[in-house]
Formats: C-alpha cells, structure tokens, sequence
C-alpha cells in the first residue's frame, strides 16, 4: 500500500485566526507539526495543502512539501481529497494542523487498521482518547464518541454522549482526536456528497460517513497531547513543549 500524510491548513481559523503560524518553542505550530509527522517515518510522502501563501511559504522554505488549495473548502476533508484525486495512493492520513505533539505509535495503529482489513470492512479509521474530567466531558469543543462492540463508531457529538441516567453503571466517556486515516475512495467520496442534517447541525465533518452508511473504525489511543483551539490551549502547548 502506498501511504501519505496530508496536513489540512488553513489560516483563518474561527476560534484562533492565524494560531498555525504562532511561535512554539522556536518554531510555528504548523511547522512543528510537519516536521512531528515527518519524523515518524511512516509515510512515503507528508504533504501540508493550505488556502494561505502564508503557510505555503513557511513549510516550503523549511525545506518541506506544500499544495496550495484550488477553491475554497468547508472543512480538511474536502482540501484533503481535492489534493490526492490524481494521486496514485491507497491510504492517506489526515493529520490537524494544529497536532505538533503528533507521535508515531498512535498513527502506526492507524496504518495497521488497514493493514489487518483483509475483507475491505474498514472505510476509515480515527483516533479517540478516553477522558474522566467532568469539565472537558461537558465541553462542546470536546467531541465524544460511542462505539459498539467492534470499536467502529456509533456516533459523534459536542454533546455529553452517552448520557448517564443510571448513576450506577459504569460508563467510560472517550474524546475524538482528529486524526483519520482513509481510504482514497472513501474520502473522494465524502467529498462528491452533500452536507446532511446531522452534520451541518454538530459542525463534525466525520459525521457526514456515518450518515452514509461509511464504517469508521476507532482505535484507542492513551497520547492526549495538545490540539491547539484556542490562546489558552496555546499557553499549555507551549509549557508542554518545555
């Protein structure tokens, strides 16, 4: 199988405009985050596709490989497929932007979903992390994730999922980490179909392959790390890096 990461780039976020070019330990986020995901030496190629000269200039004059998106996009998903619809690839792995503590065991199990996936059952696999903080449960910037017996997930949402009526049974709470691992085919086609309800009302783009009848297997990881969002979670990154 041919491998690649793709890193989705996009500069003006709406909670942190501009946070992939922020300084951390020396560097900016978003090179950090190449050059983490370079590190792993997992990928035949790690590619950042980005709508922002801004970005594009800083991971190319590092030395790095960057796309330059062709239209405006709703999400990574779609940056991603616009950029490997010609590309001669089995499996591409979309890493966050603003992911630089990215490590090699959780994307390696990933890699091994597919690896392992001799019928095909797998459309995409996706990291999830469990979290016992009430605060980070109830947070709407924290998606949680359910899943059945198999590890493939049930649903997505910035809601408290699953709901715990029964004070009594043991419930475990798992947060999505936005990594995802596809199949070519599977995002191309999550790129050519349209928003449905469930997605557009949760603003969580994987939901748009479980509205479709796509299967996502979900991998456990123990790696927290730091998605950085927000000033704050900035703050924490940068102590982290320390």
């Amino acid at each position: 199988m041919k491998i690649i990461s793709m890193i989705p780039a996009r500069y003006a976020a709406s909670r942190f405009p501009g946070k992939l070019m922020q300084d951390l330990g020396g560097k900016s986020v978003i090179l950090r985050t190449y050059e983490a995901t370079l590190a792993t030496k997992l990928f035949d190629d790690v590619y950042v596709v980005t709508d922002s000269t801004i970005i594009f200039n800083e991971i190319v004059t590092h030395g790095g490989k960057a796309l330059m998106s062709k239209r405006e996009h709703e999400c990574g998903s779609d940056r991603i497929a616009e950029a490997v619809e010609d590309m001669d690839i089995d499996i591409v792995i979309n890493v966050q932007g603003d992911e630089p503590f990215t490590e090699k065991e959780s994307l390696g199990k990933l890699i091994d979903v597919f690896k392992n996936d001799v019928d095909r059952e797998v459309d995409l696999a996706s990291l999830m992390v469990r979290i016992i903080d009430v605060e980070e449960i109830k947070d709407p910037n924290t998606v949680k994730v359910i899943v059945d017996q198999n590890n493939f997930a049930l649903y997505f949402s910035r809601s408290v999922i699953p709901y715990s009526r029964d004070a009594s049974a043991e419930v475990k709470y798992y947060k999505h980490k936005g990594v995802y691992a596809f199949r070519k085919e599977a995002i191309l086609d999550f790129y050519r179909l349209p928003m449905l309800t469930l997605e557009a009302s949760e603003k969580i783009e994987c939901i748009r392959y479980l509205e479709y009848g796509k299967r996502i297997k979900m991998v456990e990881t123990s790696v927290q790390g730091v998605e950085i969002d927000t000033p704050e979670d900035l703050e924490r990154a940068k102590k982290l890096w320390k």
